[in-house]
């Protein structure tokens, strides 16, 4: 019973820090981080975060406050500056913003992040000395063009896959009633969106990954690439993940459903994002 109310205080203190303006101009304009200039594209599923309201609302007022739109890509540095860093363990009274916790002197490498630039590296045919060098120093930065990490789908949600938007009264909103409903809302101008500006963008390589509706992605891709094909390539255990891949003039795109992070810490679940990387080049 304690538990219930807890979690009911906690849903209808998340209510009252979301506003209706805030929450719709990040929905339309947050497409995720770096630069559509970035030779590497990860598209990820859906923005992380999301467990705590405080850290919804500090995104959703930085962006629009600043009044930043789709055109341009979020600085990850300057939105992690605004977000307070609220979790415990070790880190507790140690660092304060997101900033700090993932770019700052006292850093933690992040467990999908440390994947992603393996991938990027051996893409790259570049050596990997140290990866949480590489994270605070150049990973995502907009003027290195280097990489883009861009969300299809764009509200944070939280690790245990609970959809507390659904708790907000914002009946103009109706689609935030489930996340099947916001999905199919959202879904169609923001991949219509993506593929266009690979089309405009040319990135040599786009790495969708954690995905689960494959075959509509597909289509969404041919929609803008009319004669373009897909070919299925099989895992091979913790070495490679199974992926999809087709060539868009001179883009190389790669869909999976693979997230770059082992589950529940099991080393079993895991791949060679460097070698990937090389395997793909």
């Amino acid at each position: 019973m304690t538990q219930k109310l807890t979690l009911r205080m906690a849903l209808l203190y998340f209510t009252m820090l979301i506003e209706q303006e805030r929450l719709t101009y990040w929905i339309d304009n947050f497409y995720g981080y770096g630069s559509w200039d970035a030779q590497i594209w990860y598209i990820g599923y859906e923005e992380s975060g999301g467990d705590l309201p405080e850290d919804v609302a500090e995104k959703f007022n930085y962006l629009y406050d600043s009044q930043k739109t789709f055109e341009t890509l979020c600085d990850i540095r300057e939105v992690y500056r605004h977000v307070a860093f609220r979790s415990g363990g070790s880190k507790a009274g140690i660092v304060s913003n997101l900033y700090e916790y993932r770019f700052d002197r006292n850093a933690t490498l992040h467990g999908v992040w440390k994947n992603l630039i393996a991938f990027a590296h051996g893409y790259r045919n570049e050596e990997l000395t140290d990866v949480l060098a590489y994270q605070q120093q150049r990973f995502l930065l907009p003027d290195a063009r280097k990489e883009a990490l861009i969300k299809l789908y764009p509200l944070p949600c939280p690790h245990n896959h609970g959809w507390y938007y659904s708790w907000l009264d914002l009946p103009q909103l109706s689609f935030l009633k489930s996340r099947a409903l916001y999905q199919d809302h959202v879904y169609n101008a923001r991949i219509d969106r993506i593929v266009e500006n690979i089309a405009a963008y040319r990135p040599q390589v786009v790495l969708m990954y954690g995905m689960d509706n494959i075959n509509m992605l597909k289509q969404s891709v041919q929609k803008v690439f009319t004669d373009v094909s897909f070919k299925m390539v099989k895992a091979v255990k913790q070495q490679l993940p199974q992926y999809h891949h087709a060539d868009l003039g001179g883009t190389t795109l790669l869909i999976t459903t693979q997230i770059p992070a082992l589950r529940h810490n099991r080393v079993e679940t895991g791949f060679d994002w460097l070698e990937f990387g090389k395997t793909v080049r």
